[in-house]
C-alpha cells in the first residue's frame, strides 16, 4: 500500500462542496474513534462528493472512506497533543488561492454560488476548516518521518530484493541549460505605462471611478482581474518584496497606491482591509507592450552571446551569469531546475511547452537559436536560447545510474512502514466502535475490528 492512499483525505477536502446526503437514509453513528463519532451521513457526503469529483475507489466506497475518515481523526487528536497547528494566515493564503481557481474556472462569484449550491462566505467557512485538518494532518504525517533515514546500504538491499516487473522503468528525460533575457523597454514606453496607473488612481482616489472597474478592464493579471483585482488576504512574506512593501505601508482603505514596478511589471494595489498581520487588497497590473524593433534587438543581442559561446570565446555557464535574467538559474551555471522533483532532470512533458520543441530534436551539447517563449510565472513573453547538457533514454531502472530515484521509493517505503505502525498502535489504544453492519470490511488495518 502506498502512503499516498492516507492522503486521499486530503483529496477528498482539497474542494469542500457541501454537497447534500441522501434525503431518504436515516443518520446515525456508526464509527467511533475515540471520543470522536463518525456519522453514516458524514461517509454518504464524502461518497457523494468523491463521485461529484470523479474520484475511484479501489474497492467498497463504504469501507474505505470510514476508515479513511477514522485515520483522519487519529492524526488531528494526536497533532492536538503534541501541539501542532498552522496560522490563520497559512490557511486563509490557501483558501484565497483555491477561491480565486473556482471563479477563474467556473467565471464569476454567482456561477461559483451555484456551481456549488451555497454562498461564497460559507464556502470559504467550509473551505477554512478542511484547509486547516488537511495541513495539520500533512505537518503530522511529517513529523512522524522526520527522523527516517536510509543507508546506500538499505537501498542496495532494497533494489536487490524487488521482482524484476517491480523494478520502475525509468522515462526518458533531459537537463537544459538556459539563458533568458528580458526585452529592454524603451524608457519613454516605461513612462506611458507608469501614468495609465496613475491616471487611474487619481479617479480612484477622487472617487470618481470604481477600482474593481478599472481591474476587470484593464489589469493584465488575468485571474484576478476578473474578481476586480482582489487578492483577498495574504502575509508580508507571499508575495515578491516590492509588492508587499506598499502594499503593507497603506493605513486608509479604499485608498490606492503609488506605482510599484516589480518583476511582473508595474502595479497599483488598493487596500480593501487589515487583519492583523494580513492585508487584503486589490491591484491593477499593466506591461509595457514590447514593439517589433525591440523583440529584433533582444533576439540580435542573443543571438550575439549563442555565438560567443560557439566560438568558444565564453562558456554557457559564464554567459548565463553574466547576461541572464532569470534569477533561479542564473548562479547555476543556467541550469534549469524541476520545481515537481527539486533535480535537474525533467520529462519532456514537464518542461515549458516552447522548450520541449526546441530540445526535442537537439543533441547533447548543441545550442538553440534565440526564440521567445510565455513566462508562466511571470506571466509574459521572455527570450531565451538554451543548451542540451544531458539526455537519457528510457530504460529499467538500475543501481548505478538511477540510485536517488531508487533512494526515493526505499524512503518511500520505509516512510509507510513508520506511518502504518504508527496507526497500528493508536488504534490499539484507542477505544474503537463499529457498528455491526459496518464491520464486514476488508480494511488497510484489520487491527480495527479488534474486540471490544
Amino acid at each position: 500500500m502506498n502512503m499516498m492512499k492516507y492522503k486521499i483525505l486530503a483529496l477528498l477536502c482539497m474542494v469542500t462542496l457541501c454537497v447534500s446526503a441522501q434525503k431518504n437514509m436515516i443518520d446515525g453513528v456508526v464509527w467511533i474513534v475515540g471520543d470522536n463519532a463518525i456519522l453514516r451521513s458524514e461517509i454518504e457526503e464524502q461518497r457523494v462528493r468523491a463521485q461529484f469529483e470523479g474520484t475511484r475507489f479501489a474497492g467498497d466506497p463504504y469501507c474505505i472512506i470510514p476508515e479513511q475518515l477514522a485515520i483522519q481523526k487519529l492524526f488531528l487528536h494526536q497533532a492536538m497533543l503534541d501541539s501542532i497547528f498552522v496560522s490563520d494566515s497559512q490557511v486563509e493564503s490557501q483558501v484565497t488561492m483555491r477561491v480565486n481557481y473556482f471563479l477563474s474556472e467556473i467565471g464569476s462569484k454567482e456561477k461559483v454560488e451555484e456551481y456549488f449550491g451555497k454562498p461564497l462566505s460559507q464556502l470559504k467557512d467550509d473551505l477554512r476548516d478542511a484547509v486547516r485538518d488537511q495541513m495539520v494532518m500533512q505537518q503530522m504525517q511529517q513529523k512522524l518521518v522526520s527522523n527516517v533515514t536510509v543507508t546506500p546500504a538499505e537501498v542496495r538491499k532494497f533494489f536487490n530484493r524487488l521482482p524484476q516487473d517491480s523494478i520502475p522503468m525509468v522515462p526518458a528525460s533531459v537537463e537544459v541549460q538556459i539563458i533568458t533575457m528580458d526585452p529592454i523597454i524603451p524608457a519613454a514606453d516605461r513612462e506611458a505605462t507608469k501614468e495609465k496607473l496613475r491616471e487611474m488612481a487619481e479617479r480612484v482616489n477622487n472617487g470618481k471611478t470604481d477600482f474593481t472597474i478599472l481591474a476587470r478592464l484593464y489589469s493584465e493579471d488575468e485571474a484576478s482581474a476578473k474578481q476586480g483585482g482582489d487578492l483577498g488576504f495574504f502575509g508580508r512574506g507571499m508575495m515578491v518584496a516590492p509588492f508587499s512593501n506598499v502594499a503593507f505601508s497603506l493605513t486608509e482603505p479604499g485608498k490606492v497606491s503609488r506605482v510599484v514596478e516589480t518583476e511582473f511589471g508595474y502595479h497599483i494595489i488598493q487596500l480593501v482591509e487589515r487583519r492583523g498581520d494580513r492585508v487584503h487588497c486589490r491591484h491593477i497590473l499593466l506591461r509595457p507592450k514590447v514593439s517589433l524593433e525591440t523583440k529584433t534587438n533582444t533576439i540580435t543581442k542573443l543571438d550575439s552571446i549563442a555565438n560567443v559561446i560557439k566560438e568558444g570565446k565564453i562558456t554557457f555557464e559564464e554567459a548565463a551569469s553574466n547576461f541572464s535574467s532569470d534569477k533561479t538559474s542564473k548562479m547555476n551555471g543556467g541550469i534549469m531546475t524541476n520545481e515537481n522533483t527539486g533535480s535537474a532532470k525533467f520529462e519532456m512533458q514537464d518542461l515549458p511547452q516552447e522548450i520541449a520543441k526546441m530540445v526535442n530534436n537537439m543533441n547533447v551539447g548543441d545550442i538553440s537559436q534565440p526564440f521567445i517563449m510565455m513566462d508562466e510565472k511571470l506571466g509574459r513573453e521572455v527570450f531565451v536560447v538554451v543548451k542540451l547538457k544531458n539526455k537519457t533514454t528510457a530504460h529499467k531502472a538500475n543501481f548505478t545510474d538511477d540510485y536517488q530515484q531508487i533512494k526515493q521509493l526505499c524512503e518511500a517505503q520505509k516512510n509507510e512502514e513508520v506511518v502504518n505502525k504508527w496507526i497500528d498502535e493508536k488504534i490499539a489504544d484507542t477505544y474503537i466502535y463499529i457498528a455491526p453492519e459496518w464491520r464486514n470490511c476488508t480494511f488497510e488495518h484489520p487491527s480495527w475490528l479488534k474486540e471490544e
